[in-house]
């Protein structure tokens, strides 16, 4: 992944868009992690922790996770100035190297359509998960006006089931939530939110 793009828009990456996006997303995960207090975290592609710091209150423990060191640096100062207790960052590129971790719960929102090898992705957060854990996924639907070539143009939910399933995770369910004027490469778009068990 060019990180180098990441790191360049990291200290103005929160954009008031982002932001509001963000809620939107939030609101749609809290009910995932209800019952959710002794459990951790990862946030993979957590960015500037515009959406795991506001579940932080919901578990035990957060991990996120980026590419970007810049960032995670951004996400570092936040947990520091509101004083959040449970939640750390760590500089790391799953496509390249997965380290060591264990998690009950793995987010990634508006993460997969940076990734070119979906389904290795996957594999690697399958491998992370405890057994009877949950991996949550937001992510654009299959848009047909967006080309890019380092970009999903969104995803189809057969295609993501049957990715996720291929993988090993039961009980997915996928649905469309949010429609949004120009959320995606300017184009206006739709969001889901999708949810397995490992």
């Amino acid at each position: 992944m060019e990180n180098n793009v990441f790191e360049q828009m990291a200290k103005r990456y929160d954009t008031e868009e982002r932001i509001e996006l963000a809620k939107v997303i939030v609101e749609e995960v809290r009910p995932e992690l209800r019952n959710s207090k002794p459990k951790s975290l990862i946030d993979y592609g957590s960015g500037t922790g515009l959406i795991s710091l506001e579940l932080s209150d919901l578990v035990d423990s957060t991990l996120l996770v980026d590419s970007s060191k810049q960032m995670l640096e951004v996400a570092k100062a936040k947990i520091s100035h509101r004083g959040i207790t449970n939640s750390k960052v760590l500089y790391s590129d799953f496509t390249q190297e997965t380290p060591e971790l264990k998690a009950d719960i793995v987010l990634m929102s508006l993460v997969l359509l940076h990734i070119q090898d979906t389904k290795k992705i996957l594999k690697e957060l399958f491998n992370i998960l405890n057994n009877g854990g949950k991996l949550i996924i937001i992510d654009f639907d299959k848009n047909d006006k967006i080309h890019h070539p380092k970009v999903h143009n969104g995803f189809s939910h057969e295609e993501l089931k049957k990715r996720l399933s291929e993988v090993g995770f039961k009980s997915i369910e996928i649905k469309t939530f949010y429609h949004g004027n120009r959320i995606f490469m300017n184009q206006d778009a739709s969001m889901f939110i999708s949810s397995s068990i490992k």
